[in-house]
């Protein structure tokens, strides 16, 4: 009975401490279990807007600050570019994850000099105003961000948008010593002008292994469909010469050819049509009794008669845009700045944006051996529709071509919209021009209110 009661004393108490001691252990292990999970989930899914502010600009540094990285001779070369790359096989996509705001971010290389073992830079003109425009456009997107470990897309800070300033080894060493290169994967690369003499081919000649090509003239033959992106040749009179919009509507000509590096035989078809159809065709050419430099870049001349170029191509319905040693041709931009329809003769060459632009509705194209067939062609077309074609190639200058921000912001939304199809912009939100929504004394342009933020 002594056992049993000392029993029955002692057990009742010391099973509720036994109960509290592991309850406290559960409890604590429990909530540091779950603050864990709420930490891990937060960082993987939080939309960081608390970002370092320090943009890539030009404007805190100076090109001749930047460090200078020497190129032994035996610095590897990459591959010189799988043809068969597509998003799916070359391009990391878990690497971008899943943000709330379905946005790529994208890093830019801090800049760099570099040079080979004697001394010599890589490039003749080291970076050019236009490319330091782009990257700064960039950095201060939204699609920016200076955590390389949160990068989906990286831009190297090495200038490759015109071949002819480079030296192709040595810069394709540049890019192979790059941090995170890791042959090219989830890189992007920006040329406007690509190859050179005597073949002028249509894509980059740099070795590039896997890396993206954001390309100004890109054939049927160069272009990796659903991965590279057909970008314009930046013309530099959209910086220097303000054009007014023009309403739509018959202009004082008919068709105008204003490009003055076209092949003899285009030449001479285009004269042929001249004098078949009189002042409907205005034949302009550069002016031979001008002094060369900028101020003759910006006249053309027919007959001894000097027009002011590009403000010349506002007086005509249709502008000849003709292949030249590249497909790509700045003379693009200038026409469609002009509101004035383009007519495209340049067969196998891809179009500026074509993976989102509908350009059926902004140009003519006819392929090269119908030249003969041109004003014909022309003249079939409703007035009603060539208003509608001049409208909208004003728009596709003003939304995609009018500056190296609007073609570096395009190129990296096409991209994004690949990444995450599931909100990607609508075939209406690329091609449809503004709509001017007026209520009361307030209006409101839609159309260029997407165009200053690409609508993302």
């Amino acid at each position: 009975m002594y056992a049993s009661g000392k029993y029955s004393t002692r057990g009742p108490a010391l099973i509720p401490r036994m109960k509290t001691k592991h309850r406290i252990y559960y409890i604590t292990l429990f909530s540091v279990v779950l603050l864990g999970l709420i930490a891990t989930g937060m960082f993987q899914f939080w939309p960081h807007s608390i970002e370092s502010t320090a943009d890539w600009t030009l404007d805190k540094r100076s090109v001749h600050d930047a460090p200078l990285n020497h190129l032994p001779v035996s610095s590897p070369i990459p591959e010189r570019g799988d043809l068969s790359c597509r998003m799916h096989t070359c391009f990391d996509v878990y690497r971008c994850g899943y943000n709330p705001k379905n946005r790529i971010k994208v890093y830019i290389y801090p800049l760099q000099r570099f040079v080979d073992e004697l001394g010599v830079p890589i490039s003749s003109i080291g970076l050019s105003r236009e490319y330091n425009d782009l990257l700064s456009a960039i950095s201060a997107s939204d699609f920016y961000t200076d955590d390389v470990t949160r990068a989906c897309l990286f831009i190297p800070s090495i200038d490759v948008l015109n071949q002819n300033s480079l030296r192709i080894r040595e810069t394709a060493q540049a890019l192979a010593i790059l941090s995170r290169w890791d042959k090219g994967m989830n890189h992007l690369l920006f040329n406007m002008l690509p190859g050179g003499p005597p073949d002028y081919n249509t894509a980059l000649d740099v070795p590039r292994d896997r890396a993206l090509l954001a390309g100004g003239g890109f054939s049927t033959w160069t272009y990796r469909q659903g991965y590279d992106v057909s970008i314009p040749v930046y013309s530099p009179l959209s910086a220097d010469v303000e054009l007014p919009e023009r309403q739509p509507g018959p202009r004082r000509y008919f068709i105008l050819s204003s490009q003055t590096a076209i092949h003899r035989e285009y030449r001479a078809e285009l004269e042929r049509l001249k004098e078949e159809n009189g002042e409907a065709l205005l034949l302009l050419d550069k002016c031979s009794n001008l002094s060369q430099g900028a101020a003759s870049a910006r006249k053309r001349c027919y007959k001894g008669q000097v027009y002011d170029y590009p403000q010349i191509l506002q007086d005509s319905s249709f502008c000849v845009v003709l292949r030249g040693a590249r497909l790509g041709q700045a003379a693009l931009s200038d026409v469609l700045q002009a509101g004035c329809v383009p007519v495209i003769l340049a067969d196998s060459y891809i179009l500026p944006f074509s993976e989102v632009l509908d350009w059926k509705r902004a140009s003519v194209v006819i392929p090269e051996e119908k030249l003969s067939e041109m004003y014909t062609i022309l003249k079939s077309i409703p007035h009603r529709q060539v208003e509608e074609m001049q409208r909208q190639a004003r728009w596709f200058w003003e939304a995609y071509f009018s500056s190296m921000k609007a073609i570096g912001l395009t190129t990296l939304q096409i991209i994004n919209d690949r990444i995450y199809p599931y909100a990607a912009r609508t075939y209406e939100q690329w091609n449809n021009p503004p709509v001017v929504v007026t209520n009361s004394a307030v209006t409101l342009d839609i159309g260029h209110f997407c165009q200053n933020v690409l609508c993302i």
